[in-house]
């Protein structure tokens, strides 16, 4: 089945403008760069003193603000992808024009990409700037890499938002579909790990526990970033926690690529099958 780009591509366009154009992805912008500058300058008040100190603690204090905020942002954006059009009734009229429902389910992805990139890059850009002042070539690019990754964490819960959207019969049910799957895997799924870790015991390995953590996204996240600085991932107890094997970024990164892709896949074979 051949896929036509010029598709994917208009569908992304409406979609992403129809989303800047709200003025929530400026407010969001402004409070990712309010809170990255607050943390930055004030991480360290805790210790009696302020102002930059360590790019690795800004860091790990920023991937515990994305972890909160993105996947929230990415679930409200992608929730009504699908079942918004077929309550509106627009989606029968999109069917009707030469494009297929791959292409449609795409181009509404990369859109809602687009849109859920743009406030990342402008808020926790503004804090890099200022940070770049302050910081070396290296600690920048370290930096610039936690952007990058925030959006890639970002992609997976806007993949689960679409499916979520896709298998959903109204928006009511799709809106509190994405509200439990955030309040799951940012909220819950580690205390529910760590009740299981502590009832268990030494029953399960440390092996297994790592391979638990790959089951979340969001873990996946703050594992590849925490593990990149040596100083911080000591404090984190990720330092024996993970094996080679598993710590190795090609497997955590490509376990986030997976959480894209899956959720995509099976949502397409079931718009397909609708």
């Amino acid at each position: 089945m051949s896929i036509e780009l010029k598709q994917i591509v208009t569908v992304a366009q409406k979609e992403f403008w129809e989303r800047i154009r709200n003025r929530w992805v400026l407010a969001v912008s402004i409070i990712f760069a309010a809170f990255a500058l607050i943390i930055a300058y004030f991480g360290t008040a805790q210790q009696g003193a302020v102002g930059f100190s360590s790019i690795d603690m800004t860091i790990a204090s920023l991937v515990s603000l994305a972890i909160y905020l993105i996947p929230l942002i990415a679930l409200i954006l992608g929730y009504d992808a699908i079942v918004g059009e077929r309550e509106h009734g627009s989606l029968d009229l999109l069917l009707s024009l030469p494009i297929t429902r791959l292409e449609l389910l795409l181009g509404k992805f990369v859109g809602l990409s687009a849109a859920l990139s743009f406030p990342v890059i402008a808020g926790f850009g503004v804090a890099g700037i200022f940070l770049s002042y302050s910081i070396s070539i290296p600690q920048l690019l370290d930096y610039f890499a936690f952007l990058l990754s925030s959006i890639v964490m970002g992609l997976t819960f806007l993949s689960m938002s679409i499916l979520v959207s896709t298998i959903s019969r109204s928006k009511v049910i799709a809106s509190g579909a994405a509200i439990a799957l955030w309040f799951v895997y940012v909220l819950v799924y580690d205390l529910l790990l760590m009740g299981l870790l502590v009832a268990a015991g030494s029953r399960i390995g440390s092996n297994v526990f790592p391979l638990l953590l790959l089951l979340n996204p969001a873990d996946i996240y703050r594992v590849a970033n925490i593990l990149s600085m040596e100083n911080v991932k000591v404090l984190y107890g990720l330092a024996t926690a993970f094996p080679a094997t598993l710590a190795s970024p090609w497997v955590l990164y490509g376990m986030m690529l997976f959480w894209i892709i899956a959720p995509l896949g099976i949502a397409y074979l079931r718009f397909k099958k609708q």
